[in-house]
């Protein structure tokens, strides 16, 4: 790639820290459980193609994904092809392509059933079908009326509907302030499992109920198959699941995860800036004394939440160091006055660790008023992605 291509700033994946997570989770699951990799939202923002390569290199084979588009992206990732489930959006025509391709999806609604049916009917193959069960999310879920329906079609026509699963969404797992709502859920879901297990005489390949959060702190949940997001990125799904896990140790332990994500940049430019002043567009920030600034060039066009204005932190040559003035559309301007030498070039860490400081996605958030899943699914596609192999 020429340099005319790069963007102005990349992300590095380390192929390291992810091998570290797929041990952790592969640890937890109970004997049997089918690891599903779930890669929505641009595999978290860290790049659905550059993660399922990684990923297939750690013997990653099943993945899940919200829509058509998604699940399009896996499948053209060189290697062997991958078992693929759509958990969300499929219109008429890319229904019709999940179905000739193969691919398994959920159905959570009368129409989606009826039309399954026709399409795989129509064309000679068989749709791969994952019943979404309400439990009391209220999101998207079948009642029991077109349960009732899906089981007996699923008898009459078992070449074209392959039930593939059965499933349900648990509404916030990583906080035990749904724990009643939670056990609520899982009981119903269990009472649904019982009853369409003795009302069809197809059986499902798969019960699954369990994501990241519930995957640690709700073992029962794992049944066939668990749905596994936030954790093999790094991330415990909260706060409190982390605190949960370190609290059921019987010795002291750190983090058991490695966060795959940096995201860097380099200095534009430098300038200094008299006493008296004020930086960037408006009047929120006033240099009180003469100051050296640098001109970072990511902007909220990138990513980088205005929010950050006159909060954000960078790492520049091992400093930590503030941004200053309101974040623009393309640049941030940093203070760089306590750093001994500094050139257009340098190395910028956005995200991720220099030397002994770190910029965790955390305290990012913190700083950004984001949670760790908005912050990494808004940074865009087109951000240059680099898998590092140490």
């Amino acid at each position: 790639m020429s340099n005319i291509q790069h963007t102005t700033s990349f992300i590095e994946l380390s192929q390291s820290a992810l091998a570290v997570n797929l041990a952790f989770i592969r640890s937890r699951l109970t004997t049997g459980a089918t690891f599903y990799s779930v890669v929505k939202g641009n595999a978290y923002g860290h790049g659905i193609r550059e993660f399922v390569t990684m990923s297939k290199a750690c013997g990653v084979d099943h993945f899940a994904v919200f829509s058509a588009d998604e699940a399009w992206h896996v499948a053209q990732v060189p290697g062997k092809k991958p078992a693929i489930m759509i958990m969300g959006m499929l219109d008429d025509a890319q229904l019709t392509w999940a179905i000739e391709e193969g691919y398994s999806y959920f159905v959570f609604n009368r129409e989606r059933l009826e039309k399954s049916l026709a399409m795989a009917l129509r064309i000679g193959r068989p749709a791969h079908i994952h019943l979404e069960i309400e439990t009391g999310m209220n999101r998207t879920g079948l009642d029991d009326q077109t349960l009732d329906l899906a089981l007996s079609l699923l008898d009459q026509y078992p070449e074209a509907l392959k039930w593939d699963g059965i499933c349900t969404h648990l509404a916030g797992a990583e906080s035990i302030g749904n724990y009643v709502r939670i056990k609520k859920q899982h009981i119903h879901f269990q009472k649904k499992v019982k009853y369409a297990l003795q009302a069809c005489d197809q059986k499902p390949a798969a019960i699954h109920e369990a994501c990241s959060a519930a995957m640690l702190r709700y073992p029962k949940t794992h049944w066939d198959l668990v749905r596994i997001g936030i954790l093999q990125y790094g991330f415990f799904p909260s706060r409190e699941t982390f605190i949960e896990y370190v609290a059921l140790s019987k010795e002291p332990i750190e983090d058991p995860l490695r966060r795959i994500i940096s995201w860097k940049s380099r200095v534009m430019d430098t300038k200094m800036v008299p006493a008296g002043q004020f930086v960037g567009y408006g009047t929120s920030y006033l240099a009180n004394a003469a100051i050296r600034v640098a001109q970072i060039p990511v902007g909220y066009s990138h990513g980088y939440s205005r929010n950050l204005s006159n909060h954000g932190r960078v790492l520049i040559r091992g400093h930590r160091v503030n941004v200053i003035g309101m974040v623009n559309m393309n640049m941030i301007q940093v203070d760089v006055s306590e750093i001994p030498e500094i050139f257009v070039g340098d190395e910028v860490v956005l995200i991720g660790r220099q030397g002994e400081q770190e910029i965790s996605v955390s305290s990012f958030s913190e700083y950004s008023d984001q949670i760790n899943y908005e912050l990494l699914t808004r940074l865009p596609q087109a951000i240059e992605r680099r898998i590092m192999t140490q």
